[in-house]
């Protein structure tokens, strides 16, 4: 779906659009005065999405119905990105885990994993550089974790895939900020989605208060590139952690894992 073009307006895509922290990114950025560019694999959900926020906030939301962790959905909106209209904002949402170790998980998902994770935010990100540093303005901030920031799921790839967006994002962020455009990391803690159920995660372990609002993590994630952060934790329960993950000794926080997703079961295989 596409609407009417209008060349005042800022313009965002977000990744990973149709749930989750990419669906709170379109809905308080269309609340905002921007126009949309769209981004998941379920079109009929982006389409109705599109429909609902232009309808409320009018502007213009453009879709694009791509699997990022395949070539063709990668080149798909990096040509977007590259040649389309300007898009002063990129949100590269979209990501998987499993829940599965790596011993057990075959290769060929983790492969998936990587591809998503990690290589489509790199290629995104260097797509949408060139046309922002040429204007002197733009913003890219790439959704990672808090889980990068240590091993809180031993046997987890997740976290690693989430390590690499950190660093990768405050390293390219400071070497393009004299340029005029932002790089950030946006790195929350758990947060109610939908993400975790429909990959068969089970939470039930974790404390009520451990979870954050997607609204929220997009919400304070906007003020701090706003500020000029290149990495934003979310919440302060999650600043301490992050604290504890880089300093408290690692015998110690073994025994406080309660994300077992990377866990191996003896018992199969």
């Amino acid at each position: 779906m596409t609407g009417e073009t209008h060349p005042s307006r800022r313009r965002a895509l977000v990744t990973g659009a149709s749930l989750g922290i990419g669906e709170a990114f379109a809905r308080r950025l269309a609340a905002d005065g921007w126009d949309l560019v769209l981004v998941a694999r379920d079109a009929a959900r982006l389409d109705a999405l599109a429909t609902e926020l232009t309808g409320r906030h009018g502007g213009d939301a453009e879709t694009i119905a791509a699997d990022l962790s395949t070539e063709d959905g990668c080149a798909t909106v990096e040509r977007r990105l590259a040649d389309g209209p300007r898009v002063d904002l990129l949100v590269n949402n979209a990501g998987i885990s499993l829940n599965t170790s790596f011993v057990r998980s075959p290769v060929a998902e983790e492969a998936r994993l990587v591809r998503l994770n990690v290589l489509a935010v790199l290629r995104l990100t260097h797509a949408a550089l060139g046309p922002m540093i040429e204007q002197g303005d733009g913003a890219v901030i790439n959704v990672s974790s808090v889980a990068g920031f240590g091993v809180p799921m031993p046997g987890s790839t997740y976290s690693a895939s989430k390590a690499w967006v950190t660093n990768f994002s405050e390293s390219i962020g400071q070497s393009v900020a004299p340029l005029g455009v932002r790089v950030m990391a946006l790195c929350p803690g758990y947060t109610r989605t939908g993400n975790h159920e429909r990959a068969g995660i089970d939470m039930s372990r974790l404390p009520a208060w451990a979870w954050l609002r997607a609204d929220d993590v997009v919400a304070e994630g906007l003020r701090d590139l706003h500020k000029g952060k290149f990495v934003s934790v979310p919440d302060w329960k999650y600043k301490v952690a992050v604290a504890g993950l880089r300093y408290v000794p690692k015998r110690l926080l073994r025994g406080f894992n309660r994300d077992t997703r990377g866990a191996v079961d003896r018992r199969r295989g």
